[in-house]
């Protein structure tokens, strides 16, 4: 004889399942690290970050967001939602937008890493999609802008000339709070006058 179900035996359950899946998912991927021979995952390693290399020792569980925030002090990648969401911690990875927090720090050697920080010059220069923001006073509380300009960036450099659309789809992995869409996509055509 089945229980009654009621809401409170149905929110359990939820809770339980989603607890349930997380675990599994941690236990996979520790079983999967525990099968690779003794030491396979290197804990020293070399990142092309901002045009410099970087030495730095990772976890192997590490992500990408995590080092670059915690390890190299790149506070400019922001961590909110943590699980590949909201966008404030996007990256360029040879200059194809990335959320950081969704990959593991192991799997990005040998790539080029540009953070928020390595789009200015290194005269201080703001690129210009940091300048056309400023010029179109995009950012309003700004926890999302330095995701936002480097997706920008990175459409710009495989599009240097979008539509308003495409620049809308461009920025669409971006969450803003504070609902600047079309701030920042003034920035973006902005940014391409610049450019161009």
């Amino acid at each position: 004889m089945n229980p009654k179900v009621t809401r409170r035996r149905f929110i359990k359950g939820v809770i339980f399942s989603a607890t349930a899946a997380t675990t599994g998912a941690g236990v996979y991927m520790a079983n999967a690290a525990s099968s690779r021979s003794s030491g396979a995952v290197e804990r020293l390693v070399s990142l092309s970050v901002n045009g410099r290399t970087r030495r730095v020792d990772v976890l192997p569980q590490e992500t990408l967001a995590h080092t670059l925030r915690y390890r190299l002090n790149l506070t400019g990648t922001k961590l909110a939602c943590n699980r590949g969401e909201c966008g404030a911690c996007t990256v360029m990875l040879d200059d194809v937008a990335n959320y950081s927090c969704s990959l593991l720090t192991h799997q990005v050697k040998g790539k080029d890493i540009t953070t928020v920080e390595g789009l200015r010059s290194a005269d201080g220069t703001l690129h210009p999609v940091q300048q056309a923001f400023v010029e179109e006073l995009a950012p309003q509380c700004g926890f999302c802008t330095p995701g936002q300009v480097v997706s920008a960036a990175a459409l710009l450099i495989a599009n240097p000339n979008p539509t308003r659309e495409e620049a809308r789809q461009g920025l669409s992995g971006n969450l803003c709070r504070c609902g600047a869409y079309d701030h920042y996509l003034n920035g973006v055509m902005r940014a391409a006058e610049l450019i161009s």
